[in-house]
């Protein structure tokens, strides 16, 4: 039973985040204006309740199969959890130096795509050697965690 219910759980979650998506594609093949305001507020409200439902479910679920197993306790030394955090650092400055980088590379390319056509590839190239920086910070994360 408690198995069925984590597995439908997110399922659950996943449908309640959808709902506002639907209506709105409904609305707009019946022919009807799309109250972008009215389905922001709704959108936002149905993920702050499913947000709101996860975090008291899950833990509701995860203590009791704790106390129906035996916990089995493990003890990391300073070198795992050094480890863990080198990689969710290395991660999260890569995906930060992502985010500077396409945030002024992306509106360069897009002025210069404006004013000229043939600028287009240039552009994409250097949009996109900023998003590789994600890229190897992930790598480097496997690195670390799976040496």
């Amino acid at each position: 039973m408690d198995k069925a219910i984590l597995f439908l759980l997110p399922l659950f979650a996943l449908a309640l985040i959808m709902i506002p998506l639907i209506l709105m594609i409904k609305r707009r093949h019946d022919g009807k204006p799309v109250k972008a305001k009215k389905a922001i507020l709704l959108n936002a409200g149905s993920f702050i309740g499913v947000m709101i439902l996860m975090s008291i479910f899950v833990p509701v679920f995860a203590f009791a199969a704790e106390e129906g197993a035996q916990a089995v306790q493990t003890t990391l030394g300073i070198g795992e959890g050094l480890k863990y955090l080198s990689a969710a650092i290395s991660t999260g400055l890569a995906t930060i130096g992502t985010g500077i980088a396409v945030g002024c590379a992306a509106p360069a390319a897009i002025g210069a795509t404006s004013e000229d056509d043939k600028n287009f590839t240039k552009s994409l190239i250097f949009v996109a050697l900023g998003e590789g920086v994600a890229i190897y910070g992930l790598l480097i994360s496997i690195l670390i965690l799976f040496s």
